[in-house]
């Protein structure tokens, strides 16, 4: 199947089957998005497995103490994430500058 060669868009990604340097928007956006991922993933795993070792104390107060501290650093870690967050969309909204979009100008 043959596909038409067409003209440059401005902003392109590849201009002539050549990558450009707008490309890394593109890489930039899945690494971060991957590693949001990850970490809410591993921010649940974290609550379900605290939670389970909370129930299955038994009573013996050291496993429970230490099963409460794995659940205290993943929602901490949730909301480090919320606040990082939180402190860019409030830069975005005092100053007018689009800090979370990531774009390259050429």
């Amino acid at each position: 199947m043959y596909l038409a060669q067409r003209d440059p868009i401005e902003g392109s990604e590849v201009i002539n089957g050549v990558a450009t340097i707008k490309g890394f928007e593109w890489i930039f956006n899945n690494i971060v998005t991957t590693i949001l991922g990850f970490a809410g993933i591993a921010l649940f795993a974290m609550l379900i497995v605290g939670g389970f070792k909370l129930m299955t104390s038994g009573g013996n107060p050291e496993a429970a103490q230490a099963a409460r501290k794995i659940v205290t650093y993943a929602v901490g870690g949730l909301l480090v994430i919320a606040l990082a967050f939180l402190i860019l969309v409030l830069i975005q909204t005092f100053t007018g500058a689009n800090v979370t979009t990531f774009t390259v100008n050429q």
